[in-house]
């Protein structure tokens, strides 16, 4: 695990490219502090800061072919870079090093852009062609590493984190006045142009070539959600063989490696499946908001380590400025939160976690999905609607959608509507009327809710509505919430984190499982748990997860923090983005506990924290705890 960093251009001398591209490295030092190197071409300038896993003598970046006519920099894992390294040797190349990059390297010698069809991992790379003068660079299949560029007059900039072009004398650095008001609905930033203008995301499962200064993107790997016939013993098997297999994959390590445990099935399972000789759990010290104590009780079941730590309020409040500098772009999922620590609590003993993202968008883990939590009876009818026609579900799902309300109704008519028409993913704050009420006239126009998500339904209509939620899901919330928080909460902490849950191996399985088996009247993730069920206790297969639990409801109600959060909401420049008199309404409201705003409060509370970080201190935060007490 590392950070890629550079940018393409013939405007400066060698001195002031390799002057560039080490400030740009200096940025990101937090995801490699073991070295660095870097490469200065006609053409570009490369950069990197390594995180040793792999080949810790050895694995120094860029790493150059057999005549030194192609370089690469590399941020990732490849799971079977052994066999692909024994196929490359069998063929003649040469390899210099025992690190899984030199792979991507002879690969893309041998079978061009096709190299990153072969390659089962994550991760984000840039090769340098010194003959071609052009670049190759690539996405991994879901987004698990991020990868960010900025098309400027003269250069093309790309790199790990945005933040590493902060310092480049092409960089304009601007906010992107279309991301702020999607933001408002989804909690992280929706739009394809990132919150910094002119910045955009590599898309997952994607490759590029620069020629010219201009980039060029073509899609490689894409999700093929499918419906196989198979026995529900069957479907478990499949699910529990493929699991095994990913996870053991993901155990490839020189450094000492442990596993994010919380109360929740995915880790429970990856933990229980990897056996490692560190489990890491935290919590926020009250039983509601703390997952920490059903993680010990696994691993004293288990026979395993675990390493846990309660973190105070005033810690977890105070770090928030330094959480959102790290992610680059701002976050209301407060999840963030409790994830900044987990990784720190895990840096301090190893540098390589398994954790359990993947496993709810896989295998159908969320409620929201179609599983109604409150009621079995409503359920199992629900269920056996959904086995009429689809022109008859979509017709009686608009019959309850204008019904007068009663128990139950919401969950019928997204039981049977088509997806497209209510599902926009596992977050929802603001309206998107009600956003564009809170914003100032310049950042009230965007593209819509619906063209957002419509991006990714018109690729799939005759899917079953659940596999449509699945595949929107994949391409939305997953790389621009989960995966980013991921990686930009452990990176931060200089920490690896791999998720075997999230594999192209185990996702050829999870394409073809049946929706009943995947969320019916018993339970979503259904099968998933009954595989994992042949490695846990009874209860933890089936548990509820408490998902990072944050007392954000509580911290705006107490005046310490609300007279923190006023402070920032009372900014002069917040008038630039919003109706200030309305925000703080919003807030004073909410800590009266007249109106339950605490979504709503995070969300504009995030961003605006963000904005001072980046825009008005334009300093790396540190914890303001210490001057708090």
């Amino acid at each position: 695990m590392c950070g890629i960093t550079g940018f393409v251009t013939n405007k400066y001398t060698e001195q002031e490219k390799d002057q560039q591209i080490t400030k740009m490295m200096d940025r990101i030092i937090h995801r490699g502090p073991d070295s660095s190197g870097k490469f200065i071409d006609q053409g570009v300038a490369l950069g990197f800061r390594r995180l040793s896993i792999i080949d810790l003598k050895g694995g120094s970046q860029p790493i150059f072919n057999e005549d030194d006519s192609k370089a690469v920099v590399f941020n990732g894992e490849i799971y079977n870079f052994q066999e692909l390294r024994a196929e490359l040797i069998e063929k003649g190349h040469i390899f210099s090093t025992k690190a899984d990059t030199e792979v991507i390297l002879h690969g893309y010698e041998e079978y061009g852009a096709d190299i990153v069809k072969k390659l089962r991992g994550m991760f984000s790379f840039a090769i340098w062609d010194r003959e071609k003068q052009e670049l190759f660079g690539a996405r991994d299949h879901f987004g698990i590493k991020p990868f960010y560029y900025y098309q400027g007059k003269d250069s093309f900039l790309f790199g790990s984190e945005i933040k590493s072009f902060l310092d480049h004398p092409d960089f304009v650095k601007e906010v992107n006045p279309r991301a702020l008001k999607p933001y408002m609905t989804f909690q992280y930033p929706a739009t394809d142009e990132t919150f910094f203008k002119n910045v955009y995301r590599v898309p997952e499962g994607h490759y590029f070539y620069v020629r010219n200064g201009k980039a060029e993107f073509t899609q490689y790997w894409d999700a093929t959600f499918t419906e196989e016939k198979m026995t529900e013993e069957e479907a478990i098997d499949r699910i529990d063989k493929a699991v095994q297999e990913s996870v053991n994959a993901h155990l490839i390590s020189d450094v000492k490696l442990g596993t994010f445990l919380s109360s929740g099935v995915d880790s429970s399972l990856v933990t229980a499946i990897s056996r490692p000789n560190y489990t890491f759990s935290i919590g926020f010290g009250d039983k509601t908001y703390n997952e920490s104590h059903e993680a010990k009780k696994l691993t004293e079941r288990l026979g395993l380590r675990n390493f846990s730590k309660l973190v105070t309020s005033e810690e977890a409040f105070y770090a928030f400025p330094e959480i959102q500098y790290h992610l680059d772009e701002p976050s209301s999922n407060a999840s963030c939160v409790p994830l900044y620590f987990l990784a720190q609590l895990a840096s301090e003993q190893v540098k390589v976690v398994l954790s359990g993202e993947g496993a709810d968008e896989l295998f159908a883990g969320y409620t929201n999905y179609g599983f109604e939590t409150h009621s079995k009876v409503v359920r199992v009818f629900a269920q056996g609607l959904k086995k009429l026609p689809k022109k008859s579900r979509y017709h009686l799902a608009h019959t309850f959608k204008k019904m007068p309300n009663f128990h139950g109704r919401l969950h019928l008519y997204e039981s049977l509507a088509p997806a497209e028409e209510f599902f926009i993913g596992q977050a929802f704050v603001f309206g998107e009327e009600e956003a564009k009420g809170y914003l100032q006239p310049a950042y009230q126009k965007s593209e819509s809710v619906h063209e957002i998500v419509e991006k990714q339904y018109k690729k799939v209509p005759d899917l079953p509505e659940v596999k449509k939620m699945q595949y929107l899901d994949v391409h939305q919330w997953m790389p621009k919430d989960i995966l980013l928080k991921a990686d930009k909460m452990t990176m931060a902490h200089s920490l690896e984190a791999r998720t075997p849950l999230l594999d192209v191996r185990l996702m050829e399985v999870a394409e073809t499982i049946p929706v009943k088996y995947l969320i019916n009247s018993k339970n979503t993730k259904y099968a998933f748990r009954k595989a994992a069920n042949r490695h846990l206790p009874d209860e933890w297969a089936d548990r509820e997860k408490l998902g990072f639990p944050v007392p954000i409801k509580d911290w705006l109600h107490e005046e310490q923090f609300y007279k923190e959060v006023r402070s920032v909401f009372e900014a002069d420049f917040v008038s630039d983005f919003f109706d200030q008199e309305k925000i703080l309404e919003l807030l004073d409201k909410n800590f009266r506990q007249e109106v339950d705003g605490r979504r709503k409060v995070w969300t504009i509370y995030a961003f605006l924290v963000w904005y001072k970080v980046y825009f008005v201190d334009e300093k790396i935060p540190t914890s303001t705890y210490e001057r708090a007490m």
